[in-house]
């Protein structure tokens, strides 16, 4: 009942004013038609790649016979760990001094604020010219999964650090005026009761972050290369998932394997998200 006088209430409101209810029906064609669209690209992979995922493409040792994905999983793997433990600190240390410490309307503040949204706007194949010519060059640390990593690094820190920043100048500033007041210091007030608060946000500028380290192949081709294999150390050359899928629909000769490949990193994606929407729910309920 209370429902039928809400929708009745709404039709009411868009009688008075046409303007809104064209605006309201395009705003829901818009939705309809980004959902149908991801769920088609969904479905067509799956499709086209769950028929081919055989116990061959898990094999540890890469051949011209079973085109395994097993060492670009376990490539990938190292090279988004390896990322994150890099950029996450620096990223949300950075957001914490621009919210936190620096003055608002500072012009370090606002130099900052532009540089970052510059990076992000920058082609991945330009950080992968960058990264051939600082680490694997100048650094000499050649095609290897440190070379990558870092480059990695580069190009996802500002997106860490925006997303961040946002987080925190959403946490409500009576909280830290209760912290305040309590007597708690200020470094105590971030860590305890602000970072704490903000942890929903800092998680999704993660999710974003990993989804482009996954899903990245230009900059690391230039960096980490496309040895396909498991190297021995971090400055061992190896590709990623994304690599090695490019690399199989390139040679035109593994299109079966290529899909299968989709679907794997598809559903790596899709596990990321889950664990972390499940991990920030249990930080905000705790």
């Amino acid at each position: 009942m209370e429902t039928n006088n809400k929708i009745q209430q709404k039709l009411r409101e868009y009688a008075k004013s046409p303007s809104s209810a064209i605006l309201a029906a395009l705003v829901m064609i818009c939705t309809a038609v980004t959902f149908f669209v991801l769920l088609f690209l969904i479905v067509f992979i799956l499709v086209k790649g769950v028929t081919h995922i055989t116990p061959d493409l898990f094999s540890f040792t890469y051949t011209t016979e079973n085109a395994s994905l097993m060492p670009a999983l376990i490539n990938t793997l190292i090279m988004t760990a390896l990322s994150l433990v890099i950029a996450v600190p620096v990223g949300v240390a950075s957001a914490i001094f621009l919210v936190e410490y620096a003055g608002k309307g500072s012009r370090l503040v606002g130099l900052i604020r532009i540089t970052a949204e510059t990076l992000s706007g920058i082609p991945s194949i330009v950080y992968g010219l960058f990264g051939l010519l600082f680490f694997a060059t100048t650094l000499q640390w050649g095609y290897s999964l440190l070379s990558g990593a870092f480059t990695l690094v580069i190009m996802i820190l500002p997106l860490i650090m925006r997303t961040t920043e946002e987080a925190l100048k959403s946490v409500p500033d009576s909280y830290r005026e209760a912290s305040f007041g309590l007597g708690a210091g200020k470094l105590r007030t971030i860590f305890r009761i602000v970072l704490p608060s903000a942890v929903p946000g800092i998680l999704a500028g993660v999710i974003l972050a990993t989804g482009r380290i996954v899903g990245e192949t230009a900059a690391l081709m230039y960096t980490a290369g496309t040895v396909a294999q498991i190297p021995k150390s971090l400055m061992g050359s190896g590709r990623t998932l994304a690599v090695h899928m490019y690399a199989l629909s390139s040679e035109g000769l593994y299109m079966d394997q290529a899909y299968a490949t989709a679907v794997i990193l598809l559903v790596i994606v899709l596990l990321i998200n889950w664990l972390s929407g499940t991990l920030a729910k249990r930080i905000a309920k705790g």
